[in-house]
């Protein structure tokens, strides 16, 4: 009898996502073992439970998946996951808090198409938040100088300390954006933007986003109305808005979703895969490529 694949689902908030429960069931997952308000102490106990019931030939179809509202927890648990293992007794993982490490694949490997990332200068709206933490550090790695935007400097500060000390080489730097005039010094010199905030928050102004002379790439993350960058509609996809590529978040969540569902598969290839942003990252352009192949 073919043991059957099994997730266990971590999820530091009261209730774990019924998003990321349905997205591994459609990716093949027969049995999913979901577990909410999880706490870092309480990881080792969870996993054993997962990696002792099954001999180490078979842990390959045993996986397990961070998610949660807060990439810092999130963060936590993975970790705490990962220490868990130890010899033979260990199984694959995936840390996508929010679908931060999806969408934000998506939205990088988007922008990617249009425009040589090294060297170039992105702003990133709501770049506290959990896809804007993500989307930043992508595109740190692949070598842009990030703006870390937030109505809240103290917030940006704090993410650009946690980025820089995760991808040392990158370039990263917190700028305020609550007031007009700190939004256009923000994204004076920019080459792409990207809002990433909270649903039905505007962040960007249609008019503002006009001054930004040197804009080439806009991409809007939020599908709930208003959007976050005005004038981008939710379905646009590498659309020219006033001479500006544009994408909107149904636009990048196709290819998210794509992602995110062979994430899912990959867990059960292995039992040693660990799947975190760049990792993501690596299987969307391997998306790309076989959808150039054909394949």
């Amino acid at each position: 009898m073919t043991t059957p694949r099994l997730l266990l689902q971590l999820d530091p908030d009261p209730q774990p996502s019924v998003f990321d429960a349905i997205v591994a069931v459609d990716a093949g997952v027969e049995h999913l073992l979901r577990h909410g308000g999880v706490e870092p102490e309480q990881v080792r106990d969870l996993v054993y439970g997962a990696l002792f019931t099954r001999s180490p030939k078979e842990l390959h179809n045993t996986a397990v998946f961070v998610g949660g509202a807060s990439v810092v927890r999130g963060e936590e648990i993975f970790a705490a996951v990962q220490k868990t293992f130890f010899g033979p007794f260990r199984c694959s993982a995936m840390f996508d808090a929010n679908g931060a490490n999806t969408t934000a694949a998506a939205a990088v490997l988007a922008v990617e198409k249009h425009l040589a990332l090294a060297g170039a200068n992105a702003l990133v709206l709501g770049g506290t938040g959990p896809v804007g933490q993500r989307v930043a550090r992508l595109l740190g790695r692949m070598g842009a100088h990030v703006r870390i935007g937030s109505r809240d400097q103290a917030k940006a500060d704090q993410v650009r300390a946690r980025l820089t000390e995760q991808v040392p080489q990158a370039s990263f730097a917190a700028v305020e954006t609550g007031s007009r005039a700190a939004l256009q010094a923000a994204l004076d010199g920019a080459s792409v933007v990207m809002a990433a905030g909270a649903p039905g928050a505007m962040l960007l102004a249609a008019d503002v986003r006009r001054v930004g002379r040197s804009l080439q790439v806009a991409v809007d993350l939020n599908a709930v109305p208003p959007l976050g960058i005005e004038g981008v509609e939710a379905a646009d996809k590498g659309v020219d808005r006033d001479g500006v590529i544009a994408y909107g978040a149904i636009g990048v969540g196709g290819l998210k979703m794509k992602i995110h569902t062979r994430a899912i598969q990959r867990l059960f290839e292995t039992n040693d895969a660990v799947l975190d942003a760049e990792e993501i990252f690596t299987l969307g352009r391997e998306l790309f490529a076989e959808s150039a192949a054909g394949r």
